[in-house]
């Protein structure tokens, strides 16, 4: 009888221990799952709200390694086909480490690019001594599931040849519990080929349960994954509660303003503007009586100079219509106020108004603009006389969903090589280090030429050298960059050859009302 009693004491215990320790596969619950994040992709209101729970984002890239602090030699170094974490021995292979991650987390962006993709890349999670995931080349594009295009962007110089050009932008999230290493194997180490790299991730707060991701299990969710591609190509209507719209003519400096009381809604769903002149329109946005948005509305468009075409999961654009699908959520009331600064012109506004709870962590949608012309730019990469620029700059809590750069370049060619430089909460080496414009933009080997995404892309590139008009959009989902107190996002001026360009910056956030910015528009 006693060896009976023992036996039922040590299953008793053995039960206990499945419901006690979340490590225990048994019955386990999560927080962060592939199946949450794909639902988070297409949740508009996520981005909102400072993250609960919470979650840091940053970046580790191929980025000149020479490159150690503001300051100091290298600052502006720019071998970023070359940088690595370091090499290690696996099996007896020498495989490049990529990224090396602790703790719980998950891959929300792997932007690549190389000009030959022969080699293995291969991903191992919570610290596996055997690749969970293999790809025989270094090419996302080439996982060893067949991911839709919404999820993974092949860029517009992809050639399919392994001998190739390639460089794709790949968004299906990879959670993680304890770690994620990413490893590349070159064909023959000693030969040096340019391996561009972004790997944007999070980290998730002490405590954060979360599910590491399995080939299986995105096997069983390709449908879903499939649906989530379609809806970030082509967006469904927005659901809204009521519409509030208003038109007129407008003669130079005449305004079209309503309002929206909480009576109609708490948040402005949709926002689309029409007029002949978008150009020559301005748009400023209160939120229970703090302006929150500042810009001339081409730019807040998406599209800058030109208003050329944008068609995106957040914003959209075509022949004067300008959709905003951010979402703009108020607790008492909401002023739109649309000022034309040019020739008489039509103007509508449209206001699409739904329901949303204020909570403690939600948070203004912003939008604010700032130029600055003759800037200079230079190949001297290695000089102390290299510029960074600043892109934006914000004081206090907030969420970062995107930017637009719009530009006339009047450099004979190439004008991005500089790299973005985000600084999160004052930290002293940022954490987001890049490795080229068109990089951080989502694209790769200029010159560029025009293209869209849902995530943004190139909306206009009037010339194959580069000079003359360009611009870039990016906005964010999963790759949204929180911030307790502040924000620094500044691009390096380096060129291929010495010259000037007039830049003008956008950017889109989320954040209070007591937030501070820098801007060019009072």
């Amino acid at each position: 009888m006693k060896q009976r009693y023992v036996v039922l004491i040590v299953c008793i215990l053995a039960s206990m221990s499945c419901t006690t320790f979340t490590s225990c596969s048994v019955n386990q619950s999560y927080d962060v799952t592939l199946d949450t994040l794909l639902d988070e992709m297409l949740d508009r209101d996520a981005v909102t709200r400072y993250p609960v729970p919470e979650y840091s984002q940053a970046q580790v890239s191929s980025y000149d390694r020479r490159t150690v602090g503001p300051g100091q030699p290298g600052w502006w170094a720019n071998d970023d086909g070359a940088g690595y974490e370091r090499i290690d021995t696996v099996d007896g292979r020498l495989e490049k480490v990529l990224c090396d991650l602790q703790g719980a987390g998950a891959i929300t962006r792997i932007w690549m690019t190389t000009k030959e993709k022969f080699g293995t890349l291969r991903i191992y999670f919570d610290g596996a001594k055997k690749a969970q995931i293999e790809i025989p080349a270094y090419d996302m594009a080439r996982f060893p599931i067949k991911i839709p295009i919404g999820l993974s962007l092949t860029h517009t110089h992809y050639a399919e040849a392994m001998e190739g050009v390639g460089g794709n932008t790949f968004f299906l999230p990879l959670p993680f519990e304890k770690a994620c290493k990413i490893t590349f194997e070159e064909p023959d180490i000693n030969v040096k080929i340019p391996r561009y790299y972004h790997i944007g991730y999070r980290t998730y707060s002490e405590g954060v349960r979360v599910k590491t991701f399995s080939l299986a299990e995105a096997q069983s969710l390709m449908s879903k994954i499939g649906d989530v591609s379609r809806e970030l190509m082509n967006p469904s209507d927005i659901d809204f509660a009521g519409e509030i719209s208003k038109s007129e003519l407008l003669n130079e400096c005449e305004s079209l303003s309503f309002k929206i009381s909480n009576e109609s809604g708490n948040k402005i769903s949709r926002l689309v503007v029409k007029s002949d002149k978008i150009e020559s329109m301005h748009i400023k946005c209160y939120f229970d009586g703090v302006m929150t948005v500042n810009a001339p509305l081409a730019h807040f468009a998406g599209v800058g100079t030109g208003a050329p075409e944008v068609d995106g999961w957040w914003l959209k654009h075509k022949n004067g219509k300008v959709e905003c699908m951010f979402p703009m959520p108020f607790k008492n009331d909401a002023e739109i106020v649309i000022t034309n600064c040019g020739s008489p012109a039509n103007v509508s506004v449209v206001a699409f108004v739904g329901e949303y709870e204020w909570m403690e962590n939600s948070m203004y949608f912003h939008s604010s603009f700032r130029n600055e012309n003759a800037i200079p730019v230079s190949p001297e990469y290695d000089s102390d006389d290299n510029l960074d620029w600043n892109f934006m700059t914000i004081k206090g809590r907030g969420n970062y969903v995107g930017d637009l750069l719009s530009l006339y370049n009047h450099a004979i060619d190439w004008y991005g090589e500089g790299d973005e430089k985000i600084f999160v909460d004052g930290e002293d080496f940022p954490s987001f280090m890049g490795t080229g414009t068109e990089d951080y933009f989502n694209c790769s080997w200029a010159p560029v030429v025009p293209f869209l995404t849902p995530y943004g892309g190139a909306p206009r590139a009037d010339e194959a050298s580069s000079h003359g008009y360009n611009a870039f959009l990016r906005t964010r989902i999963l790759d949204n960059i929180p911030f307790k107190h502040s924000f620094k996002f500044d691009i390096e001026m380096s060129s291929w050859h010495h010259g000037t360009v007039d830049y003008n910056a956008t950017s889109f956030w989320y954040g209070d009302a007591s937030d501070t910015v820098n801007s060019t528009i009072e």
